[in-house]
C-alpha cells in the first residue's frame, strides 16, 4: 500500500532539545521549505496505481523517502551509510521527517524503492520542479546549453582473461545454486576459476618483462583462458536445459527462474570466449561486451588524455538560464540517454522534446563541436540560424557576441563537473542501463531542488 506522508515528526522528546538542534540548518532549511509542495509526490501516486504494488504491505512515506535519496546524492554516502548517518544525526532526522522516537527504514527498503519507482517518476519530478520555478520565483528560460557526457559503470577496467575469470566464478556460484534444487545426479559447472586466475597472473608478469616476444605469449595465455570460460559457458547450458526439463510440480517457478538466470550468464560467457577468439584471430570484435554483471556497458571513446577510452553510458546534459552572464545558474532537462555510444545529435530529440513539453521559448542555444549545423536546426525550427551556435562549427553574429557565447558554453563543462563531483554524476551504482537512467534522474533531481532552493530563499 503506498504511503505519501507519514505521521507526526514532534514527539515529546523534542520538547527538552535546545532550539538550536531542532532548527535546520540554511540549505537544509531552504529545502525542506521547496520540498514541503505535496503536488511534487503526485507522479509517484500515479505511478502506483498503474502497477500492481497497490496491493501489500504499506510502505515507508514517500516524502521521507525523497529526502532521503536527494541527501544520499548530496552527499555521496552508499545506502548503509545513509542510514546509519540519517540514524545519528537529528538534523538529517527532522529533513527526513523522521522523528526522533521512530526507526529509520532499513537500507534495502530504501534500495529496491529506488529501483521499483524507475527513471521515469524521476524525471516527471524534475519536470514539475522546473514548472514549481517557473510559477513561483518566475524563472524564464531564455538560453540553454547543451552537452554529452560519459557516465561511467560501476566496473573494472576490463581485460579479456579478467572477464573470463569474472565469468568462471558467476558460472560457479550460479550452477552451485541450481544444481541443489535438482534431485539427484545432474550435470554441473566445474569451478575453473583458479585456473584462469593463474592465467591472469602469468599474463602480469609476461606483460613486466616488456620484451618483443611478450605480446604473443599473452595472445597464448588469452587464448587458454579463452578456451576454459567456453567450456564453463557449455555446462552451464546443459544444467540450465536440464533444470527446465525438472521443472514440474513444487517449486517450478524457482527451478525455471534459476535456470534462465544462468543461461543468460552463459550467453554472456559464450560471448566472451568469442571476443578472446576473434582478437588471437585478428577479427573486428563489435557490440564489445566490458563486463559480465553490466551488460549495457559499453566502451567509449572520448580522445581524453587521461581516459581516451571510458566504459559506461552517454547522458545529454542540457542546462536552461535566464541570461549568459557569467557564473549563470539554471535548471537541467531530464538527460537524454541511449545504449552505445550515440552521436551528439541522435539525443538532441529528446532534448528538444523536453524543451517543448515544459513550454520553454530559447532565445539561444549554444553547443559543443560534435553537434552538427543542419540535424541542429532542423531540431529547433522555430530559433533562426544566427540564435544557434554550435562551437567551431556554426558561429553567427558578431565578435562580442561569439566571445559571449563562447564563454558561456564554456559553462556546461563546469556545469557537468560540478554534478560528477557534488552530486555522483561520475559513475553509476545502479547497474544497467534501467540502472543508469534511475542513478542521472536522482542526480539532476537533486541539483534542481538545491537551484530552485537557493532561488526561493
Amino acid at each position: 500500500m503506498l504511503t505519501l506522508v507519514g505521521g507526526q515528526v514532534e514527539s515529546l522528546w523534542d520538547e527538552v532539545l535546545p532550539i538550536e538542534v531542532r532548527e535546520l540548518p540554511d540549505d537544509l532549511a531552504r529545502l525542506d521549505r521547496v520540498l514541503s509542495d505535496a503536488m511534487l509526490l503526485f507522479p509517484i501516486a500515479q505511478a502506483w496505481e498503474r502497477s500492481a504494488l497497490a496491493r501489500g504491505r504499506p510502505s515507508i512515506a514517500m516524502s521521507s523517502f525523497v529526502r532521503l535519496m536527494v541527501v544520499k546524492q548530496r552527499t555521496g554516502w552508499g545506502y548503509e551509510t545513509l542510514v546509519r548517518e540519517v540514524s545519528d544525526s537529528l538534523h538529517l532526522r527532522r529533513f527526513c521527517l523522521i522523528a526522533i522516537d521512530q526507526r529509520v527504514p532499513d537500507e534495502s527498503t530504501i534500495r529496491k524503492l529506488a529501483r521499483r519507482l524507475g527513471a521515469d517518476v524521476v524525471a516527471q519530478i524534475t519536470r514539475m520542479v522546473i514548472e514549481k520555478a517557473q510559477r513561483e520565483t518566475r524563472f524564464i528560460g531564455r538560453a540553454a546549453r547543451i552537452d554529452s557526457t560519459v557516465v561511467e559503470a560501476d566496473i573494472r577496467y576490463p581485460s579479456d582473461a579478467m572477464l573470463a575469470l569474472q565469468g568462471a566464478r558467476t558460472l560457479a556460484r550460479e550452477g552451485r545454486k541450481l544444481s541443489r534444487m535438482i534431485a539427484g545426479k545432474t550435470a554441473r559447472v566445474r569451478d575453473r576459476s583458479r585456473s584462469i586466475g593463474k592465467t591472469v597472473r602469468a599474463i602480469s608478469k609476461t606483460l613486466a618483462r616488456r620484451t618483443g616476444e611478450a605480446k604473443a605469449q599473452v595472445m597464448k595465455l588469452n587464448e587458454h583462458a579463452g578456451r576454459l570460460i567456453a567450456h564453463s559457458a557449455k555446462e552451464a547450458k546443459r544444467l540450465a536445459a536440464a533444470a527446465r526439463a525438472s521443472a514440474r510440480g513444487r517449486g517450478a517457478r524457482a527451478k525455471l527462474t534459476a535456470a534462465n538466470k544462468l543461461d543468460e550468464l552463459a550467453s554472456r560467457c559464450q560471448k566472451v570466449a568469442e571476443q578472446i577468439d576473434h582478437r588471437v584471430r585478428g577479427l573486428k570484435i563489435t557490440g564489445r561486451l566490458v563486463s559480465i554483471a553490466d551488460p549495457d556497458a559499453r566502451p567509449i571513446r572520448k580522445g581524453k588524455l587521461g581516459k581516451p577510452t571510458e566504459f559506461g553510458y552517454v547522458a545529454q546534459i542540457c542546462e536552461i538560464t535566464e541570461n549568459t552572464r557569467k557564473g549563470a545558474r539554471g535548471l537541467i532537462l531530464p538527460a537524454g540517454h541511449e545504449l552505445g555510444n550515440p552521436a551528439e545529435n541522435t539525443l538532441l530529440s529528446h532534448t528538444a522534446s523536453e524543451l517543448q513539453r515544459a513550454g520553454i521559448r530559447l532565445r539561444e542555444i549554444v553547443a559543443d563541436g560534435g553537434f552538427q549545423p543542419g540535424p541542429t536546426k532542423d531540431a529547433f525550427p522555430a530559433l533562426g540560424n544566427e540564435q544557434i551556435q554550435i562551437s567551431g562549427r556554426h558561429e553567427p553574429g558578431s565578435r562580442r557576441t561569439r566571445k559571449r557565447r563562447a564563454r558561456y558554453r564554456t559553462g556546461i563543462e563546469g556545469r557537468i563537473s560540478h554534478l560528477k563531483r557534488g552530486y555522483g554524476l561520475r559513475r553509476s551504482r545502479l547497474k544497467g542501463h534501467d540502472g543508469m537512467q534511475i542513478w542521472t534522474g536522482w542526480v539532476i533531481l537533486a541539483y534542481d531542488l538545491d537551484t530552485l532552493a537557493i532561488r526561493t530563499h
